[in-house]
């Protein structure tokens, strides 16, 4: 039987193991990947940690970048942008799997499908067992989006896309952004860096970064930002500065990217008339967040959130990454490369230094 090697994941009080799996036969619409590398993403941390919970036991990883090994027989499988995969096709895809004829499916949810298959969250008893990044090969199943990667797009600009960069193509499309405006990004990690550059690309008027942490304010304005903010200020304070440097209205968009209830609350005095709110940071459970429903209403605001992405918006990541990354520098935030073999030591090497991600590379 051939095999393909994973960590495999029990358990925040067991150690991952390096483990050979099963490789099972394609079915139709099926692809199997080579994976050229995963970057480990603060969801897969927080999993390791505890933090978060998963199915067990579990191949971890979703941000993937992988070249085509196998292709079902008498069969043609079309990327997202109609080129035909053949096999040597350098590809990332979907974080999820849908079925395509659903509610959500068919109500442009399809991250959201009735019966989703989730890279890199899926437990070893669901067919196929090798879907995590955190292995030699992956099994795309049928109903997977997936993008063609171009062979001159670094593994480090190209691996996170299929979820940080995805992720912010779908908040930059739920928040409708339009040139000219001006945009608050509070939380300048992965997410919040890549939204600066996005905004910058679309002729924002001005983009404007808060963080709590100065390094990030400085990757911020490498990374588009025309002003930044540090978060510790009071926030009436971060209010005044967003109020001066828009005119006295308010920007028009803010995306959040942190989580922290304390930037959801300042969201709504920050915005002018008719802004709009994408949160997209809050993944875990929190305590309840105080916001006043008559400056909501009075103020005519839209509060949206944005979980995961549509297929469409894995291919414009695509396409933007190939327009921006020339502009801004997207290596630098995979600083950290590992082989397959040293993800005990990538993983105490992301928790120490804390990059935004870290490369598992199969040499």
């Amino acid at each position: 039987m051939t095999t393909s090697r994973a960590w495999v994941f029990r358990g925040s009080n067991h150690p991952l193991q390096l483990e050979s799996l099963p490789v099972e036969p394609l079915r139709q619409g099926e692809v199997r990947v080579a994976i050229e590398c995963c970057t480990l993403c603060g969801s897969d941390l927080h999993t390791i940690e505890g933090r978060r919970s998963t199915p067990l036991p579990t191949v971890l990883g979703h941000e993937m970048l992988g070249r085509v090994v196998e292709l079902p027989r008498s069969e043609t499988i079309l990327s997202l942008s109609g080129e035909p995969l053949t096999i040597g096709s350098r590809i990332t895809w979907g974080v999820a799997a849908s079925c395509k004829t659903c509610f959500y499916c068919t109500h442009d949810l399809p991250q959201k499908c009735e019966s989703l298959f989730k890279y890199g969250h899926e437990s070893l008893a669901k067919m196929p067992k090798l879907s995590g990044g955190l292995a030699e090969t992956c099994h795309l199943t049928a109903g997977t989006a997936i993008a063609i990667v171009p062979d001159t797009m670094s593994f480090k600009v190209a691996t996170p896309a299929s979820c940080a960069t995805s992720t912010v193509a779908a908040a930059i499309r739920a928040a409708d952004l339009r040139a000219g405006e001006h945009v608050v990004v509070q939380g300048c990690g992965m997410l919040g860096l890549t939204a600066l550059a996005w905004c910058a690309m679309e002729d924002a008027a001005s983009t404007i970064g808060i963080d709590i942490d100065h390094g990030r304010l400085a990757q911020a304005r490498a990374f588009g930002a025309t002003h930044t903010l540090q978060s510790t200020a009071d926030p009436q304070a971060l209010t005044d500065e967003v109020l001066v440097l828009t005119a006295g209205r308010g920007c028009d968009v803010v995306l959040e990217m942190s989580g922290s209830n304390s930037a959801i609350e300042r969201s709504v005095a920050m915005l002018r008339p008719g802004g709009r709110l994408i949160l997209v940071g809050s993944v875990f459970p929190q305590p309840a967040v105080a916001l006043f429903a008559e400056q909501i209403v009075r103020k005519c605001l839209t509060i949206r959130g944005m979980h995961n992405y549509t297929p469409a918006d894995l291919q414009s990541a695509i396409t933007f990454l190939a327009r921006a990354s020339s502009r801004f520098p997207f290596e630098s935030l995979v600083p950290l490369e590992f082989s397959l073999d040293q993800l005990p030591q990538a993983i105490h090497s992301a928790h120490a230094e804390r990059p935004p991600r870290v490369a598992i590379l199969n040499r």
